[in-house]
């Protein structure tokens, strides 16, 4: 990869940039911090050929908002929860609003 690609790659929210030190800096927390919203399967960081995690934008605004409400008192493992249902209720609203927006006429039982 050219070091062109590379910068470019730094522009996509996706692409695992940070390491685990530099992401707990960023976000002001502990790398045990990340290890434990990652056993509760909030994000999952991607892995380095030598095995060390790396986190995208994406998922650094993830534990941003888990770090919010882990700050306010939050346990860690319903902080989790309440962000996974969060992005559920995004998604649910987003395939509801294109349902109405297309007039439900995209789908099996639109046929029926």
């Amino acid at each position: 990869m050219t070091a062109d690609e590379s910068l470019g790659r730094l522009d996509d929210d996706d692409y695992p940039a940070y390491t685990m030190g530099r992401a707990a800096e960023l976000l002001g927390t502990t790398p045990n911090f990340l290890r434990a919203i990652g056993e509760a399967r909030l994000i999952t960081p991607l892995r380095s050929e030598g095995g060390h995690r790396r986190y995208s934008r994406y998922q650094l605004r993830i534990a941003a908002r888990a770090r919010e409400l882990v700050d306010k008192g939050t346990p860690i493992e319903a902080a989790c929860r309440i962000i996974i249902l969060e992005d559920q209720l995004e998604e649910a609203q987003r395939v509801n609003a294109e349902h109405r927006r297309t007039g439900g006429s995209s789908g099996p039982s639109a046929a029926a």
